[in-house]
């Protein structure tokens, strides 16, 4: 069974540990995933004719060496094995 969007995710490591998400985006050739609601930081946006500036938090990707696949029944937590 391989992560892909929508997976739900129990977070290993970090200031995250032990929190649960959802996958909303994958980088397979870095290795990484963004979690829905986790890992997030402050992004300093410059005000443009369009829109307004500001800081806004977003999520951050996670490497997926630190992430565990969690099946439905949540008796089996996997982690993530990545080829190279």
């Amino acid at each position: 069974m391989s992560i892909k969007k929508g997976s739900k995710v129990k977070i290993l490591t970090g200031k995250d540990k032990s929190k649960e998400g959802e996958i909303i985006e994958i980088d397979r050739s870095n290795n990484r995933a963004k979690v829905k609601g986790l890992n997030m930081i402050k992004k300093h946006i410059k005000t443009t004719k369009e829109k307004k500036g500001g800081i806004f938090e977003k999520e951050n990707f996670l490497n997926l060496s630190n992430l565990a696949l969690i099946s439905e029944n949540k008796k089996n937590e996997k982690k993530v094995v990545t080829k190279k």
